[in-house]
């Protein structure tokens, strides 16, 4: 009776793990899908001029582990993940610019580094923040990179990419 009780237990577990795992697969296949589908999106931006003539814009100096980021201010907050906020490009030895990433940004709603009640998330990983601005009358805001160009040994979504280098 005790070994039949201790099937029963070890077969439940066994279907219950699987179905777990089964639901974690589906969920990191079809968060892999997104990803491939905002690559495929951003393709036509391999070429920085194509990012400016549609509303991309230069901001600051390049970011080590980032790259020279490129804004489309209009798209700010707006959550789309086929449209990234910001895009990230790295200068190869020429100086030529080559697309890394893709950026998206939300304002902090209460402004509270402390709080973070209104942290979005994307492709099931939750944005970096609240942190401060990065300049000047930038707002307290939540971040998230997507490293779709340029391998990253910490992962396609990590804020930094060790392999990112500013020359």
């Amino acid at each position: 009776m005790r070994r039949n009780i201790l099937r029963a237990f070890a077969t439940t577990f066994a279907v219950l793990l699987a179905s777990i795992l089964g639901i974690s697969a589906a969920s990191a296949g079809s968060e892999k899908n997104a990803l491939a589908a905002v690559r495929q999106a951003t393709v036509q931006y391999h070429n920085v001029d194509a990012a400016i003539a549609a509303g991309y814009q230069a901001v600051g100096e390049c970011v080590p582990g980032m790259g020279y980021h490129y804004v489309k201010f209009s798209q700010f907050g707006l959550m789309d993940p086929m449209v990234p906020d910001a895009l990230t490009y790295a200068a190869n030895s020429a100086g030529q610019l080559r697309l890394v990433a893709a950026e998206w940004f939300k304002v902090d709603a209460d402004q509270n580094l402390g709080t973070d009640s209104d942290r979005p998330s994307m492709f099931g990983k939750a944005f970096d923040g609240p942190m401060p601005g990065h300049a000047p009358g930038m707002p307290i805001h939540y971040d998230l990179h997507a490293y779709l160009w340029q391998g990253n040994p910490d992962g396609v979504l990590a804020t930094y990419n060790p392999k990112v280098r500013c020359l």
